[in-house]
């Protein structure tokens, strides 16, 4: 029997019952019934099923789906991306969970490799162990961080999984080979720990921290954001710091690149706004737009990869959804009137639960987790598995939370296993497994039942 608790039917059905905020989910879905952005028209499109399933009188059930696989109605012999993605994205990761790792220390940042492969997790206590999936879970490399300032800050892995870089709060990031035989990789003794020194630009004249750091898509650059208010990247073909944007008024905690051309970048910052930069047109050292929104600071943004749509978490207790064809050029009119309130010191102000940005750009809002102490993050679900229809966070209530995009409903929570606050989490590419890592220093995974085989069988 499993921690997990979940409200999604093996029917594709709506949800029922109350979100952890005291909302009623039908009130969620009458809110999100007047949303008709075409992103959530793709999202309903993508999710499956398809459009001769949809047409069709019948149930779009399983059985159903495999015959017209075994007819060919796709013209492929295989399940179209839709149709696998309604099968899988029934499939919630909720049972469980089973112990992947345990520490001494805090864990802070974890994620997937691209193909599933390979998980990465880092600790407050300067280490990062890189697991093998495929080989029952064992410890593929451990890193021993190399002048860390706190702790793991963030940590990346470049798309041909060859090279992980981590970041703490100083101006130093390191990249490693994780190619190398040496399973215990102690900097500059089993393995060298290059440190990419971000404090060589011309307008630097202090020490700063990084709080969060990206590969590009082709795995050429770094992009990262700092407590100097600042975006940097990276050029390590040419070993040597090519950008340095004073982005932000204040603590720039997150950054990601909006799709794989690495023109766009988005930045969210503790001054409350989240910016799109496009490097094409940085003359005038100002952002291509803001949009604005949250009430208190951005702790996490994770892009839908298309270069339009993006998700933040926020202080304010809150993940919005933005399109940045709604960006306007500045933040005018935008200045926050909500009481100043430490998010690392008390709980979230009951009176503010309530309250909306008087000028609110966002497509859509999802509450239900808490943001606390920490940079708790958030993540648009697979795209191959599920068709990108959920939104998943960790929380300071040592749970993670799933949503459903379209409709608003929190489909599902993961709790009962975690006693501290769960930092960061990590949804397989394929499979129906989320890994959450938390302050108890535990690396968890949460599954259901559909083995490999089932999933291999939908392509």
């Amino acid at each position: 029997m499993g921690y997990g608790m979940s409200r999604l039917h093996e029917a594709y059905s709506g949800h029922e019952g109350e979100n952890t905020d005291g909302s009623s989910s039908v009130e969620v879905k009458n809110e999100f019934s007047k949303l008709h952005n075409d992103i959530f028209h793709l999202t309903r499109l993508r999710s499956g099923p398809s459009e001769s399933i949809r047409k069709s009188r019948d149930a779009a059930s399983l059985t159903r789906l495999l015959r017209g696989r075994e007819v060919n109605s796709s013209g492929n012999g295989k399940f179209s991306s839709v149709d696998r993605a309604f099968v899988l994205g029934r499939y919630l990761p909720v049972d469980g969970p089973e112990i992947v790792d345990r520490m001494d220390s805090r864990a802070y940042v974890s994620q997937f490799s691209a193909d599933g492969s390979l998980f990465v997790a880092g600790f407050q206590g300067s280490h990062i162990r890189i697991y093998d999936v495929d080989k029952d879970w064992e410890v593929h490399k451990d890193i021993h961080a190399r002048n860390l300032r706190w702790t793991i800050s963030d940590v990346s892995l470049s798309p041909d999984q060859r090279f992980l870089v981590y970041s703490s709060l100083a101006p130093i990031i390191h990249i490693v080979n994780i190619g190398t035989a040496s399973r215990e990789s102690y900097a500059n003794v089993t393995d060298i720990h290059d440190g990419l020194d971000f404090s060589q630009h011309e307008d630097v004249r202090y020490s700063f921290g990084m709080f969060s750091v990206k590969f590009s898509t082709d795995g050429r650059e770094l992009v990262a954001g700092s407590n100097d208010d600042s975006i940097y990247v990276y050029d390590l073909q040419a070993d040597t710091l090519t950008l340095r944007l004073p982005a932000h008024t204040s603590d720039v905690n997150t950054v990601a690149f909006a799709d794989e051309s690495g023109n766009l970048i988005y930045s969210g910052s503790d001054d409350n706004l989240c910016k799109v930069w496009d490097r094409r047109c940085l003359s005038s050292g100002e952002a291509a737009g803001v949009l604005t929104g949250h009430l208190h600071g951005i702790t996490h943004i994770d892009s839908r990869g298309d270069g339009q749509c993006f998700i933040s978490n926020g202080k304010d207790q809150a993940i919005k959804m933005w399109d940045i064809r709604k960006m306007t050029s500045n933040a005018d009119g935008s200045e926050n009137r909500v009481q100043a309130w430490d998010y690392r010191y008390s709980r979230y102000p009951q009176q503010q639960r309530q309250q909306k940005h008087p000028h609110d750009q966002s497509l859509a809002t999802y509450r239900g987790h808490s943001v606390l102490r920490t940079l708790i993050r958030c993540y648009f679900s697979p795209t191959y598995s599920t068709g990108q229809k959920y939104i998943y966070t960790g929380s300071y209530d040592a749970s993670v939370c799933i949503y459903d995009v379209v409709s608003g409903s929190q489909v599902a929570r993961l709790q009962g296993y975690h006693h501290l606050a769960v930092r960061d989490c990590s949804w397989h590419p394929s499979d129906p497994m989320l890994v959450s890592s938390s302050w108890d220093g535990r690396i968890a995974k949460w599954s259901r039942a559909c083995s490999q085989q089932d999933t291999s069988e939908l392509d």
